[in-house]
């Protein structure tokens, strides 16, 4: 039996999450209750506010509320039932605004339903967030213009395009320049076997249609993003013997990555940055990736890239920039052709994490009774 089509996934997906689960306690695997990292209180705060029939209906696998939200103009794909909207609704501020789009009429509905019970919450005057149903693979067919975000999120959604490709492709289009895209998903170890990717329940539990994570940096790099910046990554366990035993061994992380829309211009060498801290959350310290935590006024020297990055996106007045000691400028942008990016592996990190004990462990913070 050859893998399903896309069409297929598209109505197996929208039969799984519209009909099939109607709470996160239906799902099948752990997989969607994985934490990617601990809640900040700001935004634990946020969610106290929303409403528990959205809560309730949440899928998601790991946390993508990035830092420096206020007044953003914000894009989620894939946004279910609407809990990431609502929190980073309260989160951008009355200036700020969230769309939502997914491709399943029953969780859009759910969305809109709870609109105005959040804005009163909230305290807004003209509601700041607007849902549509509509395709990730295709936003300029839900009238999503070019460069008219500032952040994209995406929750454990990805995984679920038949096509990952075009979502990459669209969410570099609508971005502005310097724009980030920030979103969790599940990746695989290897490039998944047809009796994986063909399974349905495997697909709709986020893990058929899983990508090996080497090819999200080359699909990156091909639509024009900087490569992926690892944040931080969960291990996943099935915990279901018959979906153990298609799955074999495969093995799969719950990753959050960010990607910048970062213009080719901007220092080619490396330069010290200094935070200058305030950030709603992140006052003292900016757990910016993997690689890099930035405290309040310590000097930090990083690579041009991640120079650029700050320099050209909405941290640019969050940090001093300057070029390293001793260094003069040179011509090029942030990626250089002849720079051949390091990867970092994610399930090399779990393992980093866990033997420092300090790996997110997975728990069901998604279901019935919430986490917060």
């Amino acid at each position: 039996m050859a893998a399903p089509s896309g069409e297929q996934i598209y109505r197996e997906v929208q039969d799984y999450y519209g009909k099939e689960l109607q709470k996160s306690k239906d799902l099948q695997t752990n997989v969607c209750v994985t934490l990617a990292r601990p809640l900040p209180t700001f935004i634990k705060e946020a969610l106290k506010c929303v409403h528990d029939d959205v809560v309730s209906r949440y899928y998601g696998c790991g946390l993508v509320i990035p830092e420096c939200l206020e007044t953003c103009w914000i894009l989620d794909l894939g946004s279910g039932s609407g809990r990431d909207c609502y929190m980073l609704s309260k989160l951008v501020g009355e200036k700020g605004h969230v769309t939502g789009i997914d491709m399943t009429d029953a969780q859009v509905e759910v969305a809109k339903k709870h609109i105005d019970y959040h804005m009163k919450k909230f305290g807004y005057q003209v509601p700041n967030v607007d849902f549509i149903h509509g395709y990730m693979e295709k936003l300029g067919d839900a009238g999503l213009k070019d460069e008219s975000y500032d952040i994209i999120i995406s929750n454990c959604v990805i995984n679920l395009s038949p096509d990952k490709r075009a979502v990459l492709q669209e969410a570099y289009r609508v971005l502005k320049a310097g724009g980030e895209m920030y979103f969790s998903d599940v990746y695989a170890s290897r490039d998944l076997p047809e009796d994986i990717r063909k399974h349905r329940v495997l697909w709709g539990e986020c893990l058929g249609g899983a990508l090996w994570w080497k090819e999200l940096y080359r699909i990156a790099e091909e639509v024009g993003f900087c490569p992926p910046r690892l944040v931080t990554a969960s291990r996943i366990t099935i915990n279901n013997k018959e979906l153990e035993s298609v799955v074999g061994d495969c093995r799969f992380v719950s990753a959050t990555f960010r990607l910048f829309k970062v213009p080719k211009k901007g220092p080619a060498e490396r330069c010290q940055v200094i935070y200058n801290g305030g950030i709603t959350g992140h006052e003292k310290e900016l757990e910016f990736d993997a690689s890099f935590t930035f405290k309040e006024g310590d000097v930090v020297e990083v690579d041009a890239e991640t120079a650029a990055i700050l320099q050209s996106s909405r941290f640019a007045e969050e940090f001093l920039i300057r070029l390293a000691a001793g260094r003069a400028p040179a011509p090029g942008g942030c990626c250089p052709a002849k720079v051949k990016e390091k990867l970092v592996d994610p399930f090399q990190l779990v393992e980093q994490l866990e033997a420092k004990d300090l790996a997110p462990k997975p728990a069901g913070c998604c279901g019935p009774k919430g986490c917060c």
